[in-house]
């Protein structure tokens, strides 16, 4: 197949999750035999932090502004098997446009942020992404979110069919290496700040840090403000290229996930950091969010924490039994939530959905 997307970035990891995920993808998909252009505003914030400029065995398109660019994606579109929009695109409802109108055997909308995206709408609050016939005039809409969400994708945006197709890692650059002294740590927590992650952190991460006062702790990530509650024994590394990821994840005796509100309230909702630290062998902490069974066995894969207790007895727990939890996650995660099995998945779907009968209606599994 030939592949369009306008997405938000996949040239930057600068404060966003969007990137990583691509790269991995979109290797995947180039591998398998497909062809990938994929288009992106040329925005300064990202330009300054851009880890990547191009894409092997595809095509990266930066653009400075929509009318710049218009022509090209028309012609790019004009032969193409599938053309994606996703959510937080800065053109996604102009470049929607020209997909509908294009001759792209599919139309597909990925919305990479549904928790997002619905907990704004039903507040009331503008969603750039999303115009005024939601997303009727899409053939399919893929969800990063399953559960209830995909049903709401229907009910409340009218997508005519909507399926899941969940976060994954790229076993190419998420991997075991050794520990650096720099990222070391007996709890790390990588992520973007973000204020709806803001209380959990608070609980799962800077509590146990004032607990444990022996005990190092390492947060990695963007945007965090002078007046989060640092400790002495927090440290801090900012903004961190993917191919630290691993490294810093190696370091850390176990690291911590953390679900943004709005997304944990809807469930099913794996992030791509869940993914990256089990291939990277680190024994994972995790808040609570409906279906996260459906991914790790808690206790024997994952530790689960709903408190600041929860996590200190979690870092309490003996080395051996956090290296067997790690093991047995990292050995899930090449099996069932690689970048090459979601390539797989999206073909399965895309294959479902271009059938022109009932039958295409791929079951919105969690």
């Amino acid at each position: 197949m030939k592949l369009v997307i306008f997405g938000l970035s996949i040239s930057s990891s600068w404060g966003n999750g969007h990137a990583t995920l691509w790269r991995g993808l979109v290797r995947a998909l180039i591998r398998r035999g497909h062809a990938v252009h994929f288009f992106e505003r040329d925005v300064p914030y990202y330009a300054n932090q851009r880890d990547l400029t191009e894409i092997a065995g595809g095509a990266l398109h930066l653009y400075q502004s929509w009318e710049a660019t218009a022509g090209a994606a028309r012609a790019q579109l004009r032969d193409a098997d599938v053309g994606i929009v996703t959510s937080y695109c800065p053109d996604a409802l102009r470049a929607a446009d020209l997909l509908f109108d294009s001759r792209s055997t599919l139309k597909v909308f990925y919305d990479l942020d549904t928790g997002v995206t619905l907990r704004r709408l039903q507040g009331g609050e503008p969603v750039e992404y999303v115009g005024p016939r939601g997303f009727r005039d899409y053939d399919l809409v893929l969800s990063y979110t399953g559960g209830a969400a995909v049903n709401v994708l229907r009910t409340r945006l009218g997508a005519r069919m909507a399926v899941p197709l969940y976060g994954w890692v790229d076993p190419e650059a998420h991997y075991p290496v050794p520990p650096l002294e720099r990222f070391r740590s007996d709890l790390s927590y990588l992520g973007t700040y973000a204020a709806d992650r803001q209380r959990a952190l608070i609980d799962l991460f800077v509590e146990p840090a004032r607990r444990l006062s022996g005990r190092r702790f390492c947060l990695g990530g963007a945007m965090y403000p002078q007046d989060f509650p640092w400790t002495e024994n927090i440290f801090f590394v900012r903004h961190l290229p993917p191919a630290e990821h691993r490294h810093f994840y190696c370091s850390s005796r176990a690291t911590l996930n953390i679900t943004r509100a709005a997304m944990a309230a809807m469930g099913y909702c794996p992030s791509g950091r869940l993914f990256e630290a089990a291939a990277c062998g680190t024994p994972i902490l995790t808040d609570y969010w409906e279906g996260l069974d459906n991914f790790f066995e808690p206790g024997a894969e994952i530790v689960v924490a709903r408190s600041t207790e929860d996590a200190v007895a979690a870092l309490e727990m003996p080395d051996a039994q956090l290296r067997r939890i790690a093991r047995a996650a990292r050995e899930r995660t090449l099996a069932e939530h690689t970048a090459e099995a979601r390539a797989i998945e999206m073909e399965r779907i895309f294959d479902h959905a271009r059938r022109p009968s009932p039958a295409n209606a791929v079951s919105a599994e969690t």
